[in-house]
């Protein structure tokens, strides 16, 4: 990880309409609860649904210059897709962490026939780098709603960073609308408490 252990590059990889901005969102905030400067940026994508979308997340008890992750340079990749983390993958650090959501959303060259989706990409990253792959839509769907996703991958994060647990919950009950509350409180739980 970083020299400073309160300095972490986080990038945020999935797909328009899974949830990847608000994720985003719930970690700077949570940050900054947490006394740190953070930095918050949609670097590219299309937000809506089915297109790659990338956001950067950055934040350390210095201030943060720039919200900006180059290659080698991302502490934790969380995924939201599997190909999504595989593509992500140039841009973690030598001792990064992957967190992976292991499902599969077609993007339009695979739906054409145009190219085929990489077979066990999950096999594949362990071979380069330390990877926790979960049943993140399973697990949303347990909580109550299955596009909750994001928030047992925000869980599966705090965990690896290690706030108090209330911190982040506190952050998701601004956050989130009230019909979808208990099922994101849910969620995050299902994550957080994974390992």
């Amino acid at each position: 990880m970083a020299a400073n252990n309160n300095e972490r590059n986080i990038l945020i990889a999935g797909v328009g309409g899974q949830g990847t901005l608000l994720a985003a969102k719930i970690i700077g905030s949570a940050a900054m609860r947490a006394g740190l400067d953070a930095k918050v940026s949609e670097v590219h994508g299309m937000s809506q649904r089915g297109g790659s979308v990338v956001t950067y997340v950055k934040f350390s008890d210095k201030p943060v210059r720039s919200p900006i992750i180059d290659e080698g340079q991302a502490d934790i990749v969380m995924a939201f897709e599997e190909l999504e983390g595989y593509r992500s993958l140039p841009y973690l650090k030598k001792d990064g962490v992957m967190l992976m959501n292991v499902s599969r959303i077609m993007p339009m060259p695979v739906i054409t026939g145009v190219m085929g989706y990489p077979g066990d990409i999950p096999a594949k990253l362990r071979a380069v780098c330390a990877v926790t792959a979960v049943d993140a839509a399973g697990m949303a769907l347990k909580a109550g709603n299955a596009r909750a996703v994001n928030m047992v991958l925000t869980g599966l994060l705090a965990a690896a960073l290690k706030f108090e647990p209330e911190l982040w919950l506190g952050v998701i009950r601004d956050t989130t609308p009230a019909r979808f509350l208990d099922a994101n409180l849910a969620a995050f739980r299902l994550g957080y408490d994974y390992n």
